[in-house]
């Protein structure tokens, strides 16, 4: 059991899912709690607002833990991090779009917002990983991890 938890957690693609999943987690619950617990749910550009903020928390969130858990970055000064996070924030911006706009236009064609927001996450989920994998996270031009 030992043995396989270890190769489960040496899984590059392992790794993401399970920091995928918690930077979902992230987003969702920012959202809902912005649009539950404050004014911002009481209208359309409420909900926009709500997301935005919700999508910026979790990219942070998403940036610490995909460079140290999950690609391993090799960065070593600031200019170099400098870098990736700003790769890694305009990789994000382009999901946030796909993202903002899904959840609004599923909203404003009767969808309940919160089943929008899910089923978003799953179109920028795979997204997220190409793009870290092979645009963010790079040693000399090649990816980062396996």
């Amino acid at each position: 059991m030992k043995r396989l938890i270890v190769k489960l957690a040496n899984n590059g693609a392992i790794r993401y899912c399970f920091f995928g999943l918690l930077t979902t987690l992230v987003n969702v619950c920012c959202y809902a709690l912005l649009t539950r617990m404050t004014p911002l749910g009481s209208s359309l550009s409420g909900e926009t607002l709500s997301n935005v903020i919700a999508i910026v928390l979790s990219i942070i969130f998403a940036f610490v833990t995909n460079s140290r858990f999950v690609f391993h970055s090799t960065a070593s000064t600031v200019g170099q991090h400098m870098g990736e996070f700003a790769r890694f924030f305009g990789a994000r911006l382009s999901t946030l779009l796909i993202e903002v706009g899904g959840v609004a236009l599923m909203s404003v064609l009767g969808m309940n917002d919160m089943i929008a927001k899910l089923l978003t996450q799953v179109i920028v989920f795979v997204l997220n990983y190409i793009f870290s994998r092979f645009l963010v996270f790079t040693k000399h031009g090649k990816k980062a991890s396996k």
